[in-house]
């Protein structure tokens, strides 16, 4: 259960020197000092302190300065109406620098460099009894590597101060010293010299409310949560409860509340995608049936030769519709709607592929994001996919990968040989693919559930034989993959994430015909850009018999890629020359630019241009 880390917490109290809290600090919780009570995380801490034998708890941040609270002290004047338990009341601390009662509402050292040193005079008081509990402490200190004079005395001065906070005579078994508590959302945001190997010094991470705790959450306001007729049944309520995982109760209050200002009553899978994406119904669930139904066809038409490949890919798209991706793993998880591993010869329709998928989706190739991952080599390219820590150089500006799915949620993620990436980044698409989310260097939550990620990877290809049969190829490319993964990486949990089923070897393109449909199909944009550009028609004397001559000078081995670099050779590039001879005589319109074949010596063809 997430909220162990209270019982820790009472624990460590008792124990060390000083406790730092990071992670989900700036949620509410049910403060178990409070019966049924939500309260904010720091106020449950000093609740926590009460309870465990502290008899003042100062509460400081250097915007608001601090508070003290004692056991049965009255509320002052500057803070009526404010209702605890125990303590009763608090007030602006003066932390002994003299007897001037006014100094009590006046001075509440607001200021790092005034706090510090009273904190050491207030933590190696021998009488103990008092835990502090800094909040906010993200902004305290800057990068680690790089403190300014003032920091590292602010940082001395508390590193004495828990130094000398506990008593270790007769009495240290029964009774407490003194306590600091450090609340920070993120551990990168404190020195480490203030934690590593430090006995004096415990972290706790506060983790994301458990099931348990969303469950209860839940209850407690259920009859404000407007959802569609259902949301009674168990299952149904038990499924909400589940799918709210990696929220924090702030967030589900949030959910409670847009529910009541959309019109309508929805599902809470709408109401939640609402409320993460902005959009409540999936492109993936909007598709249209009957389009669903010629999806093969339909990617087909741009990606030639690749049926195998063709149909996997709708398969998966087939199973993301009606709402069975995943379901073999977990009923809860939120996995990407898919999961390829692209592999084979260079040039033979990948990349391609990942494209038709987005615009068939979509509607848009927009949609589409590729990532080369020859860029991302070295140990430290994560931080450009995920964004650098707080404290380093480019933090402000997030990582690529995360800030690519938080503009677009719906999307296709294209790995480019991933085979070249640094053996780090894996870590990262080991939690996408397992978890379906991914947490960024702000300490932000992106979610990858609408998202379909295909690998593409040449392992092998300078080793395969292009006389292979679609079966030998299959199966060479497959153990090549495991092999890279297994033997090389050490790393089988990634293959396994993938799935061996979705390995999908590409063939060789061995057939003229295929290479003939590429051409074909890549021409018809030349075609459309002098339509509407010069408001012209192309006319081949015979367009089979051109692109067949085309697929014949080209090297099998070099895929469709070769047959586009000869079309731009021996058809595009004269095409040029010859429209901008005539660009005079053209820009009239209406003219057809129309194309003949001459065969050279070799076997080899050239294309003659003129206009009627």
């Amino acid at each position: 259960m997430s909220d162990m880390w209270l019982d820790r917490l009472e624990r460590e109290m008792k124990l060390r020197g000083a406790v730092i809290l990071f992670g989900n600090t700036n949620d509410i919780i049910l403060n178990p000092q409070k019966a049924g009570q939500y309260t904010s995380v720091v106020d449950c801490v000093r609740d926590i302190a009460f309870k465990s034998g502290y008899d003042r708890v100062i509460m400081w941040n250097r915007a608001e300065g601090g508070i003290s609270w004692e056991r049965g002290a009255t509320s002052p004047s500057g803070l009526e109406g404010v209702k605890v338990d125990e303590p009763t009341g608090g007030s602006d601390y003066d932390m002994g620098l003299g007897n001037d009662p006014e100094q009590t509402n006046t001075n509440k050292y607001d200021d790092p460099k005034e706090f510090f040193p009273q904190l050491r005079t207030l933590l190696e008081n021998k009488n103990g009894g008092t835990a502090a509990i800094v909040d906010y402490s993200d902004y305290l200190f800057g990068d680690g590597r790089s403190l300014s004079d003032e920091e590292r005395k602010n940082i001395t001065n508390m590193m004495i101060a828990i130094a000398k906070s506990q008593d270790y005579g007769l009495n240290f078994v029964r009774d407490n010293g003194n306590l600091l508590i450090l609340i920070t959302k993120a551990m990168a945001t404190i020195p480490p010299s203030v934690y590593v190997d430090n006995p004096l010094v415990a972290t706790i991470n506060v983790s994301l409310p458990g099931r348990n705790e969303r469950e209860k959450y839940v209850e407690k306001d259920i009859n404000l949560l407007r959802l569609a007729p259902g949301i009674e049944d168990y299952a149904v309520k038990a499924d909400l409860i589940d799918a709210l995982d990696g929220f924090s109760l702030k967030n589900i209050a949030q959910i409670i509340k847009l529910s009541n200002q959309v019109q309508e009553r929805m599902s809470f899978e709408k109401l939640i995608n609402l409320y993460r994406y902005g959009e409540k119904i999936s492109p993936w669930e909007e598709l249209s049936y009957e389009k669903l139904r010629i999806a093969k066809e339909v990617l087909g038409q741009r990606v030639k030769g690749q049926d195998e490949a063709v149909q996997k890919v709708r398969d998966v798209i087939i199973r993301a519709y009606t709402g069975f991706a995943g379901l073999q793993h977990s009923t809860k998880q939120k996995k990407p709607k898919g999961a390829l591993f692209f592999v084979g010869p260079t040039g033979v329709g990948k990349t391609e592929l990942a494209k038709s998928l987005a615009e068939f989706v979509f509607g848009d190739e927009s949609a589409y994001r590729r990532f080369d991952m020859s860029e991302y080599a070295h140990e430290q390219s994560d931080q450009r996919l995920v964004g650098a820590p707080p404290g380093y150089v480019g933090y402000e500006k997030g990582g690529e990968l995360t800030n690519a799915v938080k503009e677009k949620p719906f999307c296709v993620l294209l790995f480019d040989e991933i085979e070249k990436a640094h053996d780090r980044i894996m870590d990262k698409f080991l939690q996408i693919l397992e978890d379906g989310r991914l947490t960024d260097g702000k300490g932000e939550t992106v979610y990858f559930s609408e998202t379909f990620i295909i690998f593409t990877s040449n392992i092998g290809a300078a080793g395969a034989d292009i006389n292979m049969d679609a079966g030998q190829t299959r199966q060479y490319f497959i153990e090549e993959v495991k092999k890279h993964f297994i033997d090389k990486l050490k790393r089988p949990e990634i293959l396994n994430r993938i799935g061996d089923a979705n390995i999908v070897p590409f063939n060789f393109i061995r057939n003229d015909d295929v290479l003939v449909a590429i051409g074909k199909s890549k021409f018809k944009a030349i075609r459309d850009f002098i339509k509407e550009r010069y408001k012209a028609e192309i006319c081949f004397a015979d367009e089979g018999t051109a692109f067949a001559a085309l697929g014949r000078s080209v090297n099998k081995a070099n895929g469709g890629r070769g047959m586009l670099n000869a079309m731009e050779q021996k058809l595009i590039n004269p095409l040029s020359d010859f429209v901008f001879e005539k660009m005079d005589t053209l820009k009239h319109g209406g003219r057809t630019i129309h194309v003949d074949i001459d065969r050279v010596p070799g076997g080899a063809v050239e294309f003659d241009f003129h206009l009627d």
